[in-house]
């Protein structure tokens, strides 16, 4: 089987995303992904080798690169590794405390933080649950680009909680548009029960 994506003027994390998910559509065979830039070059080929998958990369001209990924049997060793850490996957915590990413420009921390939630929503297996507090708690409410996405990911089974009192304190309560609203008490019983907990503010 060989499929062709083609994935130029598409932003980061698109081509990575596009490229795994026609991987884990085949049990073997050829994925050919063309791109326009160096950075989505290193990004798919980082895919490909964390997945233990052979792959080159051809420059057609200067805007133009295919990376051709071979799936056959992946090399046992990343196979486990990726068996072990989609284990701890199934009760991945993630917790976000600001409505953006990063620290710096506030217009960059939004962008950042909407590619974040989307990549979250075309990445398997999901994390058990996401809590909002502080200004994070914005993102689950009205005016958020992030609550369709969010509204998919809690379809899928993923626990949506914000903070009652961060909502309070923001006048956001009757704003909440995805989840449910809880208390601290929950939320550290939610962190300190996962296997895995990834902050992100």
């Amino acid at each position: 089987m060989r499929k062709e994506i083609d994935a130029r003027g598409q932003a980061c994390p698109k081509p990575v995303i596009m490229t795994k998910n026609e991987l884990d559509n085949m049990d073997k065979g050829i994925v050919v992904t063309i791109v326009d830039n160096e950075v989505a070059v290193g990004n798919v080929s980082k895919l490909a080798n964390s997945l233990g998958y052979e792959f080159e990369v051809d420059k057609k001209k200067e805007d133009e690169y295919h990376i051709t990924i071979v799936k056959g049997d992946a090399i046992k060793e990343a196979e486990e590794v990726k068996e072990v850490k989609e284990a701890d996957l199934d009760n991945l915590v993630i917790v976000i405390s600001s409505n953006t990413m990063g620290k710096g420009s506030e217009e960059l921390g939004k962008i950042l933080m909407k590619s974040f939630m989307y990549t979250l929503t075309e990445t398997k297996p999901y994390p058990k649950a996401i809590l909002f507090y502080n200004s994070g708690v914005h993102l689950t409410c009205e005016g958020s680009e992030v609550v369709e996405d969010l509204k998919k990911l809690e379809t899928e089974g993923v626990e949506i909680i914000s903070c009652g009192t961060c909502l309070d304190y923001y006048e956001l309560k009757d704003k909440l548009q995805v989840g449910e609203v809880s208390n601290m008490y929950t939320i550290y019983e939610k962190m300190k029960n996962a296997s895995n907990t990834v902050n992100i503010g």
